[in-house]
């Protein structure tokens, strides 16, 4: 490392590493004496990058933050990892964060090597990441309770529920910690409204808003272990069995991707799925836009018999 351009690139690159680190440790590391190392922090001021210098025992050079990202230099593994990072923001689609993943990930092809972006690329082409949310909220809802989780203030927002029957609803809201899990992102917390922990789902949250109410989180609190448990709890009993009459990618569209597993069978698809409760899943059924046959359970039968005399009836008043 004779060249001095190199030391003194090298010096900010370990300015980023280390963050704080004495003159003795950042010339033993450039293998220059105190001087010449002097001369290069002088150098990275010159052309700009922020540092600041702190004497005594615990003191040493460091980069000033918040004032200006300064040039970032990453190893052949850290720019892989950054880029399957890239790759897996890029699956979630979270509003507006896909441009922007496209825009960072352009950024950093145009200053690759030939051969680390031949391997980018070849992770991109063959790695599939099933992260794709069925109803991504947007930008500002994640972003907004992922700041007031870790500011611990109190949100406020409307709900609307899942089965679309109970009116929307006002929520107050202390986020205790945010979870993506099975293709939906959620918040756990203590709810106002009910006196009590809830989960609710990002997507389902209207004209959230901050407020300026603190809150203590319960310690050591594990918000994926509560979404855990509590999936585990409303786990379905029933299994059910239907033969949709369509392709695979259709009825993926119609079910949203969220309820069961789709196996193609000749020119139909097999659904099997779990509930809870077969008159709720009668009610979606008769949803569906493609006709289907229900294997099993034979009661899923007789509940959709009912759900359509009910609609007959409806449309008969």
């Amino acid at each position: 490392m004779s060249n001095p351009t190199t030391r003194v690139l090298a010096l900010l690159e370990l300015l980023q590493i280390h963050g704080n680190a004495t003159g003795s440790e950042l010339a033993q590391k450039l293998g220059v004496d105190g001087r010449t190392l002097r001369r290069y922090i002088a150098t990275l001021e010159e052309i700009g990058v922020p540092l600041t210098a702190e004497r005594g025992r615990h003191g040493g050079y460091k980069l000033v933050s918040g004032y200006k990202l300064p040039p970032m230099m990453f190893t052949n593994e850290e720019t892989l990892a950054i880029s399957l990072g890239l790759l897996a923001a890029r699956s979630l689609s979270v509003g507006e964060v896909s441009s922007a993943v496209a825009s960072a990930q352009a950024k950093l092809e145009r200053v690759m090597p030939e051969k680390l972006k031949q391997k980018l690329r070849a992770l991109d082409d063959s790695v599939t990441l099933d992260l794709v949310p069925t109803a991504a909220p947007d930008s500002t809802t994640l972003t907004t309770l992922a700041a007031a989780t870790q500011t611990r203030c109190r949100t406020l927002f409307d709900y609307t529920s899942g089965n679309g029957n109970e009116p929307t609803t006002r929520r107050e809201f202390d986020p205790y910690g945010l979870v993506f899990r099975r293709g939906r992102w959620y918040a756990v917390g203590h709810c106002h409204l009910r006196a009590d922990l809830r989960t609710f789902r990002l997507d389902r949250m209207q004209n959230l808003q901050q407020l300026d109410i603190p809150f203590r989180r319960p310690q050591n609190f594990d918000a994926a272990a509560y979404l855990t448990t509590s999936f585990s709890q409303m786990e379905p009993a029933v299994e059910v069995e239907l033969l949709l009459h369509t392709d695979v990618a259709s009825a993926s569209a119609m079910l949203g991707g969220e309820v069961g597993i789709l196996t193609p069978k000749g020119d139909a698809v097999l659904w099997r799925a779990h509930t809870g409760c077969l008159s709720w899943f009668a009610s979606q059924l008769v949803q569906l836009p493609c006709s289907f046959e229900i294997l099993s359970p034979p009661g899923l039968r007789g509940e959709l018999r009912r759900q359509a005399e009910r609609l007959l009836s409806m449309t008969m008043t």
